[in-house]
């Protein structure tokens, strides 16, 4: 290898190149994302160009998320070559740094800014800024992994209603696919400060991260992102003062809190101190494509065939381990099952974990947009997820894999009411339980703890849940019709 550098035009790349032996192909192999690239050979030497960019799940050619990705030359002698390290390079749509035998890609900041001072200098530069408030709204979903949840389909709803609000987007990176005529900001970029600072209305799904104060006539909706099962901040098990502090800090920051159903209600205003403030119970803006959609498309994404059975597996995370537990070997639930299995980790463990692969099994952990998956699955195996209470709204089975039930409830978070005993589909322990119950096919042996199930949690899912919420914004004049 005689030369490797990053190039920017006519789209980010990393380009490798030398003399003598070739390789056949580059690979960059990262924990979410992969791509290869054939080595071209001429009298001058060989010469690779590999795409810091890809398309997936159906959707458009993309800068590569934020990650390290490892550089695998294969196939010749020139597969031995040691890869010199190349300095930090800003690509436009990305930052890239080749440094031992790694791609290290990045959100396209610039590196002045990424700092603690200059990011200090950001804050304070947009959250004192003086003038009026735009007639616009800032949208996070789970810290800018993806535009998804319910700030999505309050997005959809918005833009249907008043199609001239101008609606800002929180990323992570520039991978991330934002609803067609939003304006992605990318989190810590200087516009991303700017957008935050100067939007009337500000809709989230989980805590605000880094440092926020309201500005005067700034309105704060946190959806939030599920029902919960497991206790969580005021309630979760030993007091930590650190915890509890944070906790009041962040609820402050609140002006509107929507639930999915009243139960939820009464628990989220306890477990976030959320006292005196108003608390819209509309059901969920995800869950209306539950009601008026079908998975045709996300299957068609996917390569699933109409015909197939689909089971969805999506465990929640631990409080004592980073990447999604390891209960289910997929690849034999879907042979035992003659299933095609969709794994899907949490939220959290999108950036620590990698894809699962096998036979007839698709990690879809990276896709954008959990609702989708659930219209398409014919199943769910979960275990104390929140998505149980949107599944439900399809009455389509569901299976609850617990084999760490006693310490989950008892040490690591405990619940708010008896899963076991109020679970509107079977309990097992172990795999070879969950198969057995699958192959069953005893659904109405639950059909009325289903039903129970679904006038507690799922009264207000009626596929409104968008318009009402977009309605009550309106109408309280959290943002301008015109």
């Amino acid at each position: 290898m005689t030369d490797a550098r990053f190039h920017a035009d006519p789209a980010p790349s990393l380009v490798l190149s030398g003399t003598g032996p070739a390789p056949q192909r580059a690979r960059l192999d990262g924990p979410r994302a992969r791509v290869t690239a054939d080595v071209m050979v001429d009298d001058q030497g060989w010469k690779v160009e590999v795409p810091l960019h890809v398309a997936r799940w159906g959707g458009p050619d993309l800068p590569l998320p934020r990650g390290s990705y490892a550089l695998r030359l294969t196939g010749g002698a020139g597969a031995e070559d040691e890869v010199p390290d190349v300095a930090l390079s800003l690509l436009g749509s990305l930052r890239a740094e080749l440094r031992g035998g790694a791609v290290i890609v990045g959100p396209p900041i610039d590196p002045v800014y990424d700092s603690g001072e200059g990011q200090a200098a950001l804050e304070r530069r947009y959250a004192t800024r003086a003038g009026e408030l735009e007639n616009a709204v800032f949208f996070e979903s789970f810290y800018g992994r993806n535009a998804s949840c319910n700030p999505l389909a309050i997005d959809r709803e918005l833009a249907r209603q008043v199609p001239g609000v101008t609606r800002y987007w929180s990323v992570a990176d520039l991978s991330v696919v934002v609803p067609d005529g939003a304006v992605a900001v990318v989190e810590g970029s200087p516009e991303w400060w700017r957008a935050r600072g100067v939007s009337r209305l500000l809709i989230v799904n989980d805590w605000l991260r880094r440092r926020f104060s309201r500005r005067g006539g700034q309105v704060v909706l946190q959806t939030w992102h599920g029902t919960p099962l497991k206790r969580l901040a005021l309630h979760r098990p030993g007091f930590d003062p650190r915890r509890a502090a944070a906790v009041v800090r962040e609820s402050f920051r609140w002006d509107i809190l929507l639930a999915q159903n009243p139960y939820a209600a009464r628990v989220l205003r306890k477990a976030y101190a959320f006292l005196r403030r108003p608390v819209w119970v509309e059901g969920y803006p995800r869950n209306d494509v539950l009601v008026t959609g079908d998975g045709a498309a996300t299957r068609e994404a996917l390569g699933i065939a109409a015909d197939e059975r689909v089971i969805l597996y999506a465990p929640t995370w631990r409080d004592d381990r980073e990447e999604i537990v390891d209960f289910v070997d997929p690849a034999s639930l879907a042979a035992d099952t003659g299933s095609v299995v969709l794994v899907r980790g949490h939220s959290r463990t999108l950036q620590p974990g990698h894809d699962l692969a096998g036979p007839r099994v698709i990690d879809v952990t990276g896709f954008p947009d959990t609702s989708a998956l659930l219209l398409a699955a014919d199943a769910l195996v979960t275990d104390y997820s929140s998505v149980m209470f949107d599944f439900s709204v399809t009455g389509k089975p569901m299976y609850f894999l617990v084999p760490d039930m006693d310490h989950y409830r008892g040490t690591l978070r405990g619940f708010y009411f008896d899963l076991a005993a109020r679970a509107p589909g079977p309990v097992v322990r172990t795999q070879q339980e969950l198969i057995t119950a699958i192959t069953a096919e005893d659904a109405a042996v639950y059909a009325e703890k289903y039903e129970a199930w679904r006038r507690t949690f799922n009264a207000r899912d009626d596929g409104h849940a968008a318009e009402r919420v977009v309605h009550r914004i309106l109408d309280q004049g959290l943002i301008a019709r015109a």
